[in-house]
Order: C-alpha cells, then structure tokens, then sequence
C-alpha cells in the first residue's frame, strides 16, 4: 500500500454510510458510526520478510508520511495516549466504539477532525508482541474521541 491509496480509503470511509451492524466490510470492522480499516501490515522480524520488504519499524515512518498530509489538511494535532482509555475501560468505564477496540490494539493514536463531514479520523499501530505483524490501522467515527 502506498500514501495515496491509503488517504483514498479515508476519503472514502469519510464519505461513506455506517454499517447498521457490527461486522466486517472490504476495508476491515465497522459497525454503527465507526469504520476500523487495516491500511497496511509488516513482517514482525527480519526472518519474517522478503529482501526488500519492509520491516516492522518503518510502520512509524509510514504512519507519519501520511499524518503529515492530514495535518496539512486538517490541522496538526498531538499524539493521543490510550493508557488513559485503558484505566478508564478497567475502572468500570464504558468507553465507546470505536475508541474502546482500538485502545487496546495501538498504545497512542494521531487523530484528526474531517472538516466538513463531522467524522474523526484516528492512525495507530498495532503490534500485540514481537511476533506479530505490526498492523497500521485507520479508525473513521462519528464519536468524538473525548
């Protein structure tokens, strides 16, 4: 996957009805007011991958190639820590979707306001453990993540 493509799927998933259900579409999960869409993955170690392929740390560089053109869009805006979802959703909290799936999969996100179309756009990557692929996912909602 490339930037373009994957800032197209964000326009679309911008643009596009929610799923009145929870379920899975041809981008990844959604459900109502929410889309999770995985916009690329890489190898978890160098054992795992082609010669050429990326690795799991250009995730980041990756994440931020495109970052860098929303906030151009919209605006720049800090990294946003899940720690502070996590306690909460421990606590007893109910943290809604699709805020409460993606803090348990990426430990902070770049989270933007879509002018004009009253939707949030969130990056992260997901890593569980070394083993695992590291997963950069795109979350589109209507919920305010505050």
């Amino acid at each position: 996957m490339n930037i373009a493509r994957c800032l197209d799927t964000i326009d679309r998933l911008c643009s596009r009805p929610f799923p009145a259900e929870h379920g899975w579409s041809d981008v990844g999960r959604g459900g109502p007011g929410y889309f999770m869409a995985e916009m690329a993955e890489w190898a978890a170690a160098d054992r795992d991958r082609a010669p050429g392929e990326p690795t799991a740390d250009d995730v980041e560089a990756f994440r931020e190639g495109i970052a860098q053109r929303l906030d151009e869009r919209w605006g720049e805006r800090p990294p946003w820590a899940m720690l502070t979802l996590r306690v909460r959703a421990e606590r007893g909290e109910e943290i809604p979707e699709p805020w409460a799936s993606i803090s348990t999969l990426a430990d902070d996100l770049r989270i933007w306001e879509a002018a004009g179309t009253g939707r949030w756009v969130a990056l992260g990557v997901a890593q569980g453990d070394e083993t695992a692929p590291a997963r950069l996912l795109a979350v589109v909602t209507e919920v305010d993540p505050e």
